[in-house]
């Protein structure tokens, strides 16, 4: 019974959320694309709601700019001076209140994973995907980048077995107070961050 009044709420709330950031919506995209010299915006293919590709938008916070081989720096030396204040107050994620409007996307829900990692889900993995992914989730607020692959994709599956109002509710509290507090937000050149999940299982 949740689930028809959680789109009905993420509706609300989405609109609702673009109206109140529409300012610094528009004043971190003009800082942006001057920063980048191109388009504010990242836009990338992502697996959602039943297993149906959509292009998830977030704020560009990484330069195009190729190494001298003419290949792509890694991640950490990409990011540039705004884009590292921006991920680190997590403003990159406001576009993505326009998938939550298109019915792409909720407010939580398993993060949107990469179209190609699709075939590397095991057992009841994939039921991740019953469900809409999320701006946030339950594997954010239980970790974030501290976890491995198993343990995130173990809290996606652990999040559509036990969905409710209420839990949908704590994630939200704990991802405000994250946000507020930067728990769990690395964004340096020794974060960390997780071999790609294809690679992780030898796809």
């Amino acid at each position: 019974m949740y689930r028809p009044v959680k789109r009905i709420l993420d509706l609300l709330g989405a609109a609702v959320l673009i109206v109140i950031t529409a300012p610094i919506t528009f004043l971190l995209a003009l800082a942006l694309a001057i920063a980048h010299r191109g388009s504010p915006f990242f836009v990338q293919e992502r697996i959602g709601f039943r297993e149906q590709n959509f292009r998830i938008v977030k704020f560009k916070t990484m330069s195009d700019i190729p190494n001298d081989g003419f290949e792509p720096l890694p991640d950490a030396e990409r990011l540039t001076a705004l884009g590292r204040i921006v991920r680190e107050a997590s403003l990159d994620e406001i576009p993505q209140l326009i998938n939550v409007l298109r019915g792409e996307m909720s407010f939580v829900g398993p993060r949107p994973l990469l179209v190609r990692y699709l075939p590397c889900y095991r057992g009841e993995e994939r039921i991740r995907h019953t469900v809409r992914p999320g701006i946030t989730g339950l594997a954010q607020v239980r970790g974030r980048n501290d976890l491995g692959w198993d343990s995130r994709l173990a809290f996606d599956v652990q999040y559509v077995r036990q969905l409710s109002a209420s839990l949908d509710a704590r994630i939200l509290l704990a991802t405000v107070k994250s946000v507020l507090t930067a728990s769990g937000v690395r964004v340096d050149a020794h974060s960390g961050e997780l071999r790609d999940l294809d690679v992780e299982r030898g796809r």
